[in-house]
């Protein structure tokens, strides 16, 4: 049995989970309970989603144990979107540009389990993010970069159209030292090399487009995603050449 299944299981026997996911948080520390996290989105229910949200950055804030309630949070209201419930989507929506950086990738995380259940609606609601804020941005790119997610090449392809947007919008981008810029970049340093992993041969031809670009940041998200592991075991000869190519 699976340490997430084991937290499952005491959840149903508990009556208030709070003291618990507090207790068994892992926070403060470097990594918070993702098992347990897991467990309480698979096990809780709406009215309790929307009270962990209630845990703003204010009342709760990083690397604090009240945290990882919101967290829970996001993360079960992902849970309750995979199963039909869209009106949550906007909630959800607004978490992808919260100031706690564990809050944005429980974002994506919840957007994941949405596209678990239903792909074509994931790609649909993340089209519209890549044309959001900074942080949306981010959402959009970290949420479809997922490898078990790509399986299928229509959605390895929905995933670089995703990133092309995005990397596009760099170029653009005229304060690059705020924390929202600082996360897409962060983040579009490892979700291309996810999509290209994907579906190498129309992989390769996209990212090779911005190995041409003058843009300091683009060159940058290029060179490390040409670190990644993935890539070497994809084409370890394109991915060394290039990497090379662009020191």
């Amino acid at each position: 049995m699976s340490k997430m299944s084991d937290y499952r299981i005491q959840l149903r026997e508990l009556p208030d989970w709070d003291a618990y996911l507090l207790a068994q948080s892992g926070l403060p520390g470097p990594r918070g309970n993702l098992e347990l996290a897991q467990a309480a989105a698979l096990e809780g229910e709406e009215k309790l989603f929307l009270r962990y949200l209630q845990y703003t950055p204010e009342i709760a804030p990083v690397n604090s144990p009240y945290e990882f309630l919101a967290f829970c949070g996001v993360l079960g209201l992902g849970r309750l979107t995979a199963e039909g419930s869209d009106e949550f989507l906007k909630l959800i929506r607004s978490a992808a540009s919260d100031p706690r950086w564990r809050i944005r990738e429980a974002v994506a995380m919840a957007m994941q389990l949405l596209g678990d259940a239903d792909m074509e609606k994931l790609i649909t609601e993340l089209i519209q993010w890549s044309e959001g804020n900074l942080y949306e941005k981010r959402a959009a790119a970290a949420a479809i970069c997922e490898p078990r997610l790509l399986m299928k090449p229509q959605y390895a392809i929905a995933a670089l159209h995703i990133l092309e947007r995005i990397t596009e919008s760099v170029e653009t981008e005229k304060n690059r030292k705020n924390e929202a810029f600082i996360a897409l970049r962060k983040g579009l340093g490892y979700c291309w090399s996810v999509a290209v992993a994907a579906l190498p041969d129309k992989g390769k031809k996209c990212m090779e487009r911005w190995f041409s670009s003058v843009d300091k940041d683009i060159r940058w998200i290029m060179r490390e995603n040409l670190k990644k592991n993935r890539l070497m075991r994809m084409d370890s000869n394109w991915t060394d050449f290039w990497f090379h190519s662009l020191q």
